[in-house]
C-alpha cells in the first residue's frame, strides 16, 4: 500500500497524544501510504513547554530543547497534530531557537496529498459525520475545511454541516470554564439531532477523550478523524481510550497484566481517576 517516500518529516504528535497510541501509529501508516516517511515524536521529551507557562523559566527551556532536538534531526520539516504545540512552534519557540525546519500542520499535509489518498479510501462507510468543529485554530490552519474534504471523500460517507462552532482551538481550553464544556456537549447533540448525523468526528485528542462519553445510552458514535480515514483504509486499530473510558470498570478493561506493567500506584494515581470521571453530561440527560 505504501508508495516509495519522497519526503521525510518529523511528526510531532505532542505531550498528551500518548493516550492515543493507535492515532499516532495511524498518522505513520497513512503518511507511508501518500509517500510520506513520518518519525513520530512527542511526550515530555518533546514538550512546547505550555505545561509549565507558569514558570517562564522552565517553559523556555523545555521549548528549546525541543527545537534544538528537531534541529539535530535533520529533517525539513516537523509535522505537527495538536493546536497548542503548532501556535506555540509559530509564536514562541522558533522565534527564540532558530529553527531549521518548517511546521506544517498534519491536514494540511493530506489534503496536498489528498490526490494520493483518495485511491487509497476503498472500503464504504456508511455513516452522516458532522465534524466536531472549534473556530479552527483561531484561524490559523484551515481544520474546518480540509478536514471535512479529506473525510467526503471516503465511499458512503456524508458529511453534513452545521453553523455550531465552538469557541476556543479545542476542548480543553474552555474545560476549566464552569458548565462550558457541558454547554458545548448538548450543542453538539442538538446539531446532530438538526442534521440527522449518527457519527461525530473528533478533530483534536483533547476533544476526543471527553466527546467519546457521549455514546453512553445513545445511539451514536464519536470517532477521530483518523479513526475515519483508516477504516476506508482497512487499518485495523482499537480505540483503547474510549473502550476503557465508557467500561464500567476500567481496570477489568485494561487487565490486570497491562496495569501491573505500569505500575498499580502510577495507574490509581495518574490514570484511574481520569477514566472514571463521570461524564460532562450524565447518561440521564438528553
Amino acid at each position: 500500500m505504501a508508495l516509495t517516500p519522497d519526503i521525510s518529516v518529523t511528526f510531532w504528535y505532542g505531550c498528551n497524544m500518548a493516550r492515543h497510541g493507535e492515532i499516532v501509529r495511524l498518522v505513520t501508516q497513512i503518511l507511508s501510504a501518500v509517500g510520506v516517511e513520518a518519525a513520530p515524536a512527542g511526550g515530555p521529551a518533546y514538550c512546547c513547554g505550555s505545561p509549565q507557562e507558569a514558570n517562564a523559566r522552565i517553559a523556555a527551556g523545555m521549548a528549546a530543547r525541543t527545537v534544538e532536538k528537531f534541529n539535530e534531526a535533520g529533517r525539513d520539516k516537523v509535522v505537527t497534530w495538536c493546536p497548542s504545540c503548532h501556535m506555540n512552534m509559530d509564536d514562541l519557540m522558533a522565534p527564540v531557537t532558530e529553527a531549521a525546519f518548517e511546521t506544517q500542520h498534519i491536514t494540511q499535509l493530506l489534503a496536498a496529498r489528498a490526490d494520493r489518498l483518495r485511491p487509497l479510501l476503498t472500503n464504504d462507510v456508511p455513516t452522516r459525520v458532522l465534524l466536531h468543529a472549534h473556530h479552527g485554530f483561531n484561524g490559523r490552519v484551515p481544520v474546518n475545511t480540509d478536514v471535512p474534504a479529506l473525510l467526503g471523500m471516503i465511499p458512503g460517507l456524508t458529511m453534513v454541516d452545521h453553523p455550531l462552532r465552538i469557541p476556543a482551538h479545542m476542548c480543553s481550553a474552555i474545560a476549566p470554564k464552569p458548565g462550558e464544556l457541558a454547554r458545548a456537549h448538548r450543542d453538539t447533540l442538538d446539531a446532530m439531532q438538526e442534521v440527522g448525523a449518527n457519527t461525530l468526528a473528533t478533530v483534536f485528542h483533547s476533544c476526543h477523550r471527553d466527546a467519546v462519553t457521549l455514546e453512553r445510552a445513545r445511539p451514536i458514535r464519536v470517532a477521530n478523524w483518523i479513526h475515519l480515514l483508516a477504516d476506508a483504509m482497512g487499518l485495523p486499530y482499537t480505540d483503547e481510550y474510549k473502550l476503557w473510558r465508557n467500561a464500567e470498570d476500567p481496570r477489568a478493561a485494561i487487565g490486570p497484566g497491562r496495569i501491573d506493567a505500569a505500575g498499580d500506584v502510577a495507574f490509581a494515581q495518574l490514570v484511574e481517576p481520569e477514566l472514571r470521571r463521570p461524564p460532562t453530561l450524565s447518561n440521564g440527560i438528553p
